[in-house]
């Protein structure tokens, strides 16, 4: 769940197919391409609220992204990663970090 200045993660069950993981990647995708640049730089400086059960963390947005959110999504990215080549998936560097975007 995402309202102005609260973040709590959405408790509903995970898809169990991976067609349902896939629609669920291309919703939030839509979500953030329907953003505009200025409805993300009004978050800056305002009161940010992560609650998950009765944990309540309280940040201001920019650092609730940078210090919270991006830190977790890196980790349980690499987590993930990690486990799909353990367990014999072919997957390279480049599929974790993607295309490299040099300078034209």
């Amino acid at each position: 769940m995402f309202a102005r200045g609260l973040f709590a993660p959405d408790r509903t069950p995970w898809p169990d197919n991976f067609a349902g993981l896939k629609q669920l990647t291309t919703d939030a995708i839509t979500k953030l391409e329907g953003l505009k640049a200025a409805e993300l730089e009004d978050f800056i400086g305002r009161d940010m609220r992560f609650e998950f059960g009765e944990m309540r963390l309280d940040f201001t947005a920019e650092n609730f992204l940078l210090s919270f959110s991006q830190p977790n999504f890196y980790f349980h990215a690499t987590t993930a990663y990690d486990i799909l080549r353990w367990k014999g998936m072919p997957l390279g560097k480049r599929d974790f970090t993607g295309r490299v975007r040099v300078k034209p």
